[in-house]
């Protein structure tokens, strides 16, 4: 599903922000990124959202390869993935309806696709009550519940969260994590880049430690490691 072999992405002079790097995810597993700050996570994740072109080595994502893609076709590619940031990126003028709706609407779904999928993920993500409400209503706890949906709705085969919890209570981080982890549970690839020790600490799931560009430790059920 992911597959990155001796993958390096360099800025100028000094470290690559990613060195080397060789990757394997499974379709349907879920992994959790960690590392301090400028470990390289968030180069990670733009490389595979083909934000970032890679200096050096083969990215491989659902059956694509990302070097050398025509710019014509990053959207197409896009499609498959399925995008959450630390913070929300909803679109303040719009309802809970409407931010969900915007995802299907950009890739040209008919009217009767979204008035019948967008109500489905809302119930997926216990939102189903709040379609009419904007973004300044919600918690952020239902913040991030809309941006799970929205990234969910095109149903994509893999699902990148950078920092999911970062702006959200423990309780709350806690219940956005289980709730990824059904969206795994029902067959989404989950790749979590996160600082939570706590949140990797109790979910036993593999962890890919990352220090200076390095992938430095890949563990199943690992914990959370300093560097």
């Amino acid at each position: 599903m992911i597959d990155l072999v001796d993958v390096s992405k360099s800025y100028g002079k000094g470290l690559p922000a990613v060195n080397h790097a060789n990757l394997h995810v499974e379709k349907g597993e879920f992994v959790f990124v960690v590392g301090s700050s400028g470990s390289g996570k968030s180069t990670l994740i733009k490389l595979l959202m083909k934000e970032l072109d890679s200096t050096s080595g083969k990215i491989t994502v659902s059956g694509e390869r990302l070097e050398g893609m025509k710019h014509r076709r990053i959207a197409k590619y896009r499609r498959k993935l399925g995008v959450v940031f630390q913070d929300f990126r909803l679109l303040r003028d719009r309802n809970v309806y409407e931010n969900v709706a915007f995802a299907q609407r950009v890739i040209g779904r008919p009217t009767r696709v979204i008035r019948k999928r967008v109500p489905e993920i809302l119930q997926e993500v216990g939102l189903a009550g709040k379609y009419k409400s904007f973004p300044d209503e919600l918690s952020g706890g239902e913040q991030q519940r809309v941006a799970i949906a929205r990234a969910l709705v095109n149903r994509p085969d893999i699902l990148l969260a950078d920092e999911p919890t970062g702006n959200l209570d423990p309780k709350t981080s806690e219940e956005i994590m289980a709730l990824l982890e059904e969206i795994n549970e029902r067959g989404t690839t989950v790749l979590v880049v996160t600082h939570n020790k706590d949140i990797v600490n109790s979910m036993k799931k593999r962890v890919v430690t990352m220090h200076e560009g390095n992938i430095i430790s890949d563990e199943e059920e690992g914990g959370y490691h300093e560097a």
